[in-house]
């Protein structure tokens, strides 16, 4: 293929959008339906794109398309520069607008009871009419979102080292602990182990999280099985509902709870389950001023938050250095 042939002029917007859609949504109907075209346009599209490459993106099944080598290939520049075109409109934006600006930030679990709300309450006080949007969603998909430009950053659980096109600098270490409601049958024996928890049903991390592979490894090394009694779920809310009206027990991160009367941390023991709570960022992509903001904001409400915050000045070296930020 004549890499030239993707600037003559034949490659559209409308193809990189779509490449993007089907790899997330792996169906034709439903990308088309999320872009708002007619299915027959979704595919005549598809075929445009992968007449220009000459290879095949994208194989057709029964259950619908899966990306192929080249898809996937094709898939994450194609995110790339619907990124890189969505971060020069908002800076153009901001530069015309000066403090109207907007940053969107993904969170799951880890990060979002305590540490975002504070960031984003004292960056509302310094910059009132500064647009913060939140984005909950697993852990995976706002990695989509991040590489496809749809969030600026990520606050939640780091659970790898920097690399592969992100920057993941940590913010603080937060304890991971067993949580049920407040009187529950197990508060009131203070010897009880992680086997006695088993009597009762359990709230686990979805099987797709790093947590839910450490809580395994954890039942594994104490020689039991995964609870058989149990609900998969990642939705706080969900979570502390059940928790009130039943007696199950979850593991949670600790600053989820920790003002909560309603509900009891029990004391047993996780080691070495743990969370390294910090900021995701694309290593491609210029921050916005409003990015960059909410930033500064995230670290300073980390200085003032327990378990071991690292300094402003150990945060940025670990930036430029691209380190390792890898849970302990």
């Amino acid at each position: 293929m004549e890499i030239p042939r993707l600037l003559d002029g034949r490659l559209k917007m409308r193809h990189l959008l779509l490449v993007d859609a089907l790899s997330r949504q792996r169906s034709v109907v439903s990308a088309a339906k999320e872009l708002h075209v007619t299915q027959p346009a979704a595919t005549r599209s598809l075929h445009e794109v992968e007449d220009i490459l000459g290879v095949p993106l994208f194989e057709r099944g029964p259950r619908g398309v899966s990306a192929t080598a080249f898809g996937e290939a094709f898939t994450r520049h194609a995110r790339a520069v619907l990124a890189q075109l969505t971060q020069a409109g908002r800076h153009v934006v901001e530069l015309a607008e000066a403090d109207r600006g907007t940053v969107v930030v993904g969170t799951h679990l880890a990060g979002s009871n305590v540490l975002l709300p504070r960031a984003v309450a004292a960056l509302k006080r310094d910059h009132p009419l500064l647009t913060v949007v939140v984005r909950e969603a697993s852990p995976e998909e706002l990695l989509r979102d991040l590489e496809a430009g749809r969030v600026d950053l990520i606050v939640g659980r780091l659970t790898a080292p920097s690399g592969e096109g992100l920057i993941r600098s940590p913010l603080y270490d937060e304890y991971v602990g067993l949580v049920v409601r407040a009187g529950h049958p197990l508060t009131e024996r203070p010897g009880a182990d992680l086997a006695d928890t088993l009597d009762f049903p359990w709230i686990l991390p979805g099987q797709q999280t790093t947590l839910r592979r450490e809580v395994d490894e954890l039942f594994a090394r104490q020689g039991l099985g995964t609870p058989q009694n149990r609900v998969e779920a990642t939705s706080f809310l969900t979570v502390r509902q059940l928790l009130l009206d039943t007696d199950v027990v979850a593991v949670l991160p600790a600053l989820l709870v920790q003002d909560d009367s309603r509900l009891a941390r029990l004391p047993v023991p996780l080691e070495p389950v743990g969370h390294r709570v910090g900021v995701t960022l694309s290593a491609d992509r210029t921050l916005s001023p409003s990015a960059q903001a909410l930033i500064r904001s995230l670290e300073q409400a980390a200085e003032s938050m327990a378990d071991g915050p690292r300094t402003r000045a150990e945060r940025a070296g670990d930036r430029e250095r691209g380190a390792d930020h890898s849970p302990r």
